[in-house]
């Protein structure tokens, strides 16, 4: 604390009292007065001057500095490409190897959602993109970023850098929110089990922490640090698992539904559109499930009806069938969704009697249990024209 410490654009420089920044505008970000955070806070410092190479400043919260640690300007998001030179190759080789997701980070608005999203599509790439909600900036743009992706991720390190700490837990419900009324995937991230690197049993203020994240209705939780360089990995793992199972089980009563389906006034108010049935369908299915306490079976070539499923919370497991190894991939995602690729059969009875055999081996389901079985969608598995069909059956060994 007090010590004068400056960070330069000069490569390679690591001296007691300067290092290297590896970005060139730096210099031009910051002003006199600015206040750095290093690693989202660990350590703060104030810019006091500059020069045309250098950034010269008084340490106000002093700490160890490692390397490759992330540099904030309190307040402001940096002028960086959200998409740079290393990027493109990065992208270009997840192409290649047929990844599920790119998450984007520094997302600001929905112009780099789109520019990568074009470059997918010329590339013939079925890749979901998801931006990462971290910089000052992207909070006016919200909308319009998830609006143009695949999801998104709530990354609390850097978003309470950028912005004032108090702002992180109002700003991570509404961009669940905001997700879960498009029907796109949220991740919450960072910070989640922080104590766990080094310890082997977390604060309970995490273990709300990751109980909020659950019950505000987010699809995924996701370590960080703590399985990147911690010295608890699984164990870290493991206490996220308990503590999301556990509160997942009290969210639910099977007896009182959620006030699922769309008022009818509402559809009358646009077209009787397949959308809308789907939507209709959708949430009578989770409603029946619900009430008759079973697991949901569900037949999908695209996902759709298993997102849809999703979006409703079903009460209990949404075991999704589909014949396309990406879309099974991609489904992990989603809240509450088990997918399992299997071939489908001309015959429904024989796609309907093959799954139910596979989830009796691995012992999801067990011989008397009730399922509901569901199948929807323009692209109707057994029929040409638009299907919707649900049936609930007693599991025979």
């Amino acid at each position: 604390e007090g010590q004068e410490f400056n960070f330069t654009i000069k490569r390679g420089v690591s001296t007691k009292d300067t290092v290297s920044v590896n970005y060139d505008d730096f210099i031009n970000d910051v002003e006199v007065g600015d206040i750095l955070l290093v690693d989202g806070g660990m350590m703060s410092l104030a810019v006091k001057s500059k020069t045309a190479d250098t950034v010269k400043c008084e340490v106000v919260d002093g700490g160890e500095l490692k390397s490759r640690r992330h540099l904030n300007v309190r307040g402001k998001s940096a002028t960086l490409p959200s998409i740079t030179e290393k990027d493109w190759e990065d992208i270009k080789f997840g192409v290649e190897n047929g990844v599920d997701f790119y998450a984007v980070s520094f997302v600001k608005d929905a112009k780099v959602i789109h520019e990568l999203k074009d470059y997918l599509k010329s590339a013939n790439a079925d890749i979901h993109v998801i931006p990462k909600i971290e910089s000052a900036d992207s909070i006016p743009n919200l909308q319009s970023i998830i609006a143009a992706s695949d999801g998104a991720m709530v990354a609390r390190g850097d978003l309470g850098a950028e912005l004032p700490i108090e702002e992180v837990p109002l700003l991570q419900e509404e961009i669940v929110r905001t997700c879960r009324s498009m029907q796109k995937p949220v991740i919450v991230a960072t910070n989640m089990l922080e104590s766990m690197i080094d310890h082997p049993t977390p604060t309970r203020a995490e273990v709300s922490d990751i109980a909020i994240a659950v019950r505000e209705g987010s699809d995924a939780i996701m370590l960080s640090g703590e399985t990147a360089h911690g010295k608890f990995p699984l164990k870290a793992v493991k206490v996220m698992h308990t503590v999301a199972q556990r509160t997942e089980s009290s969210l639910y009563n099977p007896t009182t539904s959620p006030s699922l389906v769309a008022h009818p006034q509402a559809l009358l108010n646009e077209e009787f559109s397949q959308s809308q049935l789907s939507k209709m369908f959708g949430s009578h299915a989770t409603m029946m499930a619900n009430t008759l306490c079973t697991p949901i079976i569900v037949f999908t070539r695209t996902g759709s009806m298993a997102v849809l499923l999703s979006h409703y919370r079903p009460s209990s497991t949404i075991f999704a069938f589909t014949n396309e190894e990406r879309v099974k991939q991609r489904l992990a995602l989603y809240q509450g969704v088990v997918p399992i690729y299997m071939k489908f059969s001309d015959d429904a009875e024989e796609t309907f009697s093959r799954a139910i055999s596979s989830l009796l081996n691995a012992q999801f389901v067990k011989e008397g249990d009730y399922v509901t079985l569901v199948q929807s969608g323009v692209k109707s598995i057994w029929r040409e024209e638009s299907t919707h069909h649900i049936q609930v059956r007693k599991v025979q060994g």
